[in-house]
């Protein structure tokens, strides 16, 4: 038996009929690889039974305390049914990608019933039509409740329905399955009681592991160790108002090869910066098509796992996040990608001033009662439409395996991550990587999106937009051409962006440089003039930029007289495919890499 946090039980709490806190996932199958070369419906229902014991998820239901005086409890349960959670429906001719995309939503649209273990499978066959997929392939289509899982533990999932070979084989140790005790009601509420007893004393204690970080911030924001873009004010959109029930979703995939050779010619960045610059690009086309302009760039949330070696069994979530912006307010590619660079390193440097895992911590002592409360509230008094919001959306990154995976004997093609909405966020990302590929799929309120499709183009748009701009100019360098892409008659002067463009001689000089902007017509909106921080040179080497990397490091980690706390929180380091994924070496503080 293994209580909810606090964290893990706020996703209960603000679950609602028009917002299921489930996540999800399309998976897309060749069924030409299996043993046969089919693959009939109790073959997978078979696969799936022989892997249960590798994941608590699948067979653990909520224990409610009496009178929800504290979080509920992950108990076995006794009448768990297979065939209920795993089911199967076929597309309407010609089975294409649409009709997949339509009918994903409407299944995720569904909320979970909350008295059985909070997981299910659609399989759905059919996809005839679908391009870049073999004729008679079929889909999961997975939900499981945010309550349950975080990103981390959502990848043990997938790996307990997935082998790495065609052959059907179970690993050589597998868990056992046991049933448990479930708790009386008295039992849970005398736990509820003792829990608030000793909340105080948390409370106190988590202040005081926090007052360190504070100062950090403090003295970062003083001494200019990051910048204020991490604090600025997130504009209102359409995108941010109360939701319906109902669910648009579709996705695009790119060469990973060709995002990894973007973010080459900016050192020191990541994929994820990459990937944050078209959701950005994305957005800006987005809303100008409806009207809408806005002179501050959009901010995401951008989760983090802080999840440590020793919680990799747990279930739950164990996540914090930082907000991210997205350069929407600039037109030029290029501009915005090196905006979107610099932005994720002031928030990097913040949130790891301030603690990620502290952050966490904060969100895991909430109390029952006044968490469920509050949810409540924020939505029957229509707060999302009267308020500023937190942030307008939230891209996430899904590490997939750089090696083909089956299931069932049948491989996988490819994958896309679906995210749960609620009040407020009406538009959701997840960046997926999978053998040479990165996608990136959103799930939105069909009220406040009403064309999808639309909004898929402008992330392909965006895409190539930022890929000619990049590798463009990396192209007519290599070949010898007199002036650069960026250089010719017309186009944007970006000489003071060390980091993207090529260096220009200059005079010696200890104040910054000066930057000559030219304002860029878009035929929907005037891209807005970049700030004069902003278009400063910052980083005039790779060097440079893995040196003021370091100071920030070094001035959050050793200009401090706290003492020294006695937990062991992981070092978060972004994964090679960019994904904010933890690794499992333990350190005295968190670190956003």
């Amino acid at each position: 038996m293994e209580q909810l946090t606090g964290l893990d039980a706020s996703f209960l709490y603000l679950d609602q009929k028009k917002a299921p806190m489930h996540i999800g996932s399309l998976c897309i199958y060749d069924p030409s690889t299996a043993p046969n070369g089919f693959v009939r419906f109790k073959d997978i229902l078979k696969f799936v039974e022989e892997r249960l014991p590798m994941a608590k998820t699948f067979r653990q239901k909520l224990a409610r305390v009496p009178l929800g005086v504290d979080h509920p409890y992950w108990v076995e349960d006794d009448d768990f049914d297979l065939e209920f959670h795993v089911r199967h429906i076929a597309l309407p001719e010609p089975g294409d990608w649409r009709q997949l995309c339509i009918q994903a939503a409407r299944i995720f649209s569904r909320p979970l019933d909350m008295d059985r273990p909070l997981w299910e499978i659609t399989v759905i066959e059919g996809l005839d039509n679908v391009e870049g997929v073999p004729k008679g392939s079929f889909a999961f289509v997975t939900k499981i409740h945010h309550a349950g899982i975080d990103g981390v533990s959502g990848v043990d999932i997938m790996n307990a329905l997935h082998s790495i070979t065609p052959e059907v084989t179970l690993p050589a140790e597998m868990p056992t399955w046991k049933p448990e005790r479930r708790p009386t009601a008295p039992e849970m509420l005398l736990r509820g009681y003792v829990g608030a007893l000793k909340n105080p004393f948390r409370w106190v204690d988590l202040i005081g592991r926090s007052v360190p970080g504070a100062a950090r911030v403090v003295k970062g924001l003083i001494k200019k160790e990051f910048g204020m873009d991490a604090l600025r004010k997130v504009p209102k959109t359409r995108l941010n108002q109360n939701i319906s029930a109902n669910r648009v979703f579709d996705g695009r995939t790119f060469p990973l090869a060709d995002v990894k050779a973007i973010k080459d010619q900016m050192p020191g960045a990541k994929v994820n910066d990459v990937m944050l610059t078209v959701v950005g690009g994305a957005l800006r086309k987005y809303l100008a098509r409806h009207g809408e302009v806005h002179d501050d760039s959009l901010v995401a949330l951008a989760p983090i796992s802080v999840r440590s070696e020793g919680e990799a069994n747990q279930m739950g979530n164990q996540v914090s996040g930082m907000s991210v912006q997205l350069g929407t307010h600039i037109a030029d590619p290029r501009e915005r990608f090196l905006a979107v660079y610099e932005g994720t390193q002031d928030s990097k440097a913040l949130t790891n001033a301030m603690g990620a895992r502290q952050i966490s911590e904060v969100a895991k002592m909430a109390p029952a009662l006044f968490t469920g409360l509050a949810a409540r509230l924020y939505s029957e008094f229509g707060f999302a439409n009267r308020m500023r919001p937190f942030f307008n959306t939230v891209v996430t990154n899904v590490p997939g395996p750089p090696i083909p995976i089956y299931s069932a004997g049948a491989k996988m093609v490819s994958f896309y991550g679906m995210l749960c909405l609620t009040d407020g966020l009406g538009l959701g990302h997840i960046v997926e990587s999978y053998v040479g590929n990165i996608a990136v799929s959103f799930t939105a309120c069909r009220k406040l999106m009403p064309d999808p499709e639309f909004y898929a183009e402008c992330l392909e748009e965006s895409f190539e937009e930022l890929k000619e701009a990049m590798l463009g100019t990396a192209v007519a360098k290599k070949t010898g051409a007199k002036k650069s892409v960026a250089k010719k008659a017309g186009a944007k002067k970006v000489t003071a962006r060390k980091a993207v463009s090529k260096k220009t001689p200059a005079k010696k000089s200890t104040a910054k440089k000066k930057v000559v902007t030219k304002k860029v017509a878009s035929k929907k909106v005037a891209a807005k003039k970049a700030p004069a921080k902003k278009v400063a040179a910052k980083l005039d080497t790779a060097k440079a930029a893995e040196t003021k990397k370091l100071k920030v490091a070094k001035s959050a980690t050793e200009k401090t007289t706290a003492p020294k706390v006695e937990t062991q929180p992981v070092v978060v380091a972004e994964l090679p495919l960019g994904d904010n994924t933890p690794s499992t070496t333990p350190a005295k503080e968190t670190k956003i890499a």
